[in-house]
């Protein structure tokens, strides 16, 4: 079955950086869409930004020009670099692949990881 595994989480300040990173496995690299979401306690999870196979990206509206999300998939791993960090931030952060082009509903995301902690103070 397909595996995820983030890693890279941790505790920072505000206007800190972070860098995720997520493993996937066991398909080639350009298998499908790719994405992050993230859940904070009491609300529900929401995508945070996607990446097509090829590269097209989309970003939620409250991350647009701090976080950036990239793929390698010769090395079959997904990144998001997340910069000028806000409290708001704090979430479990999860990577997510579906074998299809990105899907408007996180529901049709096929497999996910087990999350990472970001915590913003």
């Amino acid at each position: 079955h397909v595996q995820l595994v983030e890693s890279g989480g941790g505790s920072v300040q505000a206007g800190g950086s972070l860098a995720l990173s997520c493993a996937h496995s066991p398909y080639g690299g350009s298998v499908g869409c790719l994405g992050w979401f993230r859940q904070a306690p009491g609300r529900e999870r929401e995508a945070v930004a996607t990446i097509e196979a090829y590269g097209t990206t989309t970003y939620a509206d409250s991350v647009k020009g701090r976080f950036t999300i990239s793929r390698d998939n010769a090395k079959k791993m997904l990144y998001l670099q997340m910069n000028s960090l806000k409290p708001e931030d704090t979430a479990m952060y999860y990577c997510a692949l579906v074998r299809a082009f990105c899907p408007r509903n996180k529901a049709d995301f096929t497999y996910w990881g087990q999350g990472t902690q970001v915590t913003v103070s």
